[in-house]
């Protein structure tokens, strides 16, 4: 598996396991022991997905040494206030089976980030997380959280795909040493229309990969993490399977092409969707 080093010199893999909307908790369960037993070493969840105790029951069963594993959850913000985030954290570890994550998040930049953020300081020096980054947050508001506090985010895990590849946010991100991961690499809802690109389809063919793979092969290539997610064993395995191929630069370019720049999920400056996430 292939690893990138984070801005604090910890090195996390550049393909990880997603497990949002994996609610059920055998499923949640199977899934992530499976995904360890493909080679998956980075395993992604968030408070919000309800779901951290079954990733936990997978861990604990996937029969990989906890140290080999890179874990990150996300804190919710209406958990941002101090003692709350503390709470949260703790609570995080207790279902997730663990006595220090890899990777801490904050999952949206609404509600008291600057609290929250001062808390992942404060476990993160004290060792109880390796890293701590930020989700779904744009680079003016990146920037300003960078000045004002001690510990620069060592990542922004923001919705990335072929539709939406995020490509001035990524300058912003290198520009200030901050690591990029996609979450919904393949869509999210939108995988079939994309996978049906005559583009995508002929490089796939030229490579005997399918295009899934191509497509996370192009964020890969672009220098982005990615975190597939499925709860389908020929899926998983067919999604880490992306090591021993890569694109042209004309290939790279073909896709770069399909670019909307327009994000389906995560984008936290558009009034609908901020109100809706209140809601949760």
């Amino acid at each position: 598996m292939e690893k990138i080093m984070l801005n604090n010199g910890v090195e996390m893999p550049v393909l990880g396991f997603g497990t949002y909307q994996v609610t059920d908790p055998a499923e949640c369960e199977k899934s992530v022991a499976e995904a360890v037993r493909a080679g998956y070493r980075l395993i992604d969840t968030a408070q919000a997905y309800g779901n951290e105790e079954a990733v936990g029951a997978g861990i604990k069963s996937c029969g990989v040494p906890r140290g080999e594993l890179f874990i990150t959850t996300k804190v919710w913000f209406r958990s941002y206030e101090t003692e709350d985030c503390r709470a949260s954290l703790e609570e995080s570890m207790r279902k997730l089976g663990v006595d220090y994550l890899d990777m801490v998040l904050l999952h949206w930049p609404f509600g008291n980030v600057y609290a929250a953020w001062r808390v992942l300081e404060e476990y993160n020096e004290a060792g109880k997380i390796r890293a701590i980054g930020v989700s779904n947050m744009e680079a003016d508001r990146l920037i300003d959280l960078i000045t004002f506090n001690r510990v620069k985010p060592a990542l922004n895990q923001i919705e990335t795909h072929l539709y939406c590849q995020r490509q001035a946010e990524h300058q912003w991100l290198e520009k200030f040493g901050v690591a990029h991961q996609a979450y919904a690499p393949l869509g999210q809802g939108r995988a079939n229309e994309m996978f049906g690109e005559d583009a995508v389809k002929t490089i796939a063919a030229a490579h005997g990969k399918t295009p899934a793979q191509v497509l996370l092969r192009f964020q890969i290539q672009n220098g982005v993490a990615v975190i597939p997610k499925s709860v389908h064993v020929e899926r998983i395995q067919e999604n880490i399977n992306v090591f021993d191929f890569a694109l042209s630069d004309a290939e790279m370019a073909q896709l770069k092409a399909l670019d909307t720049g327009r994000p389906m999920i995560g984008d936290a400056e558009n009034p609908d969707k901020v109100e809706f996430a209140m809601t949760w």
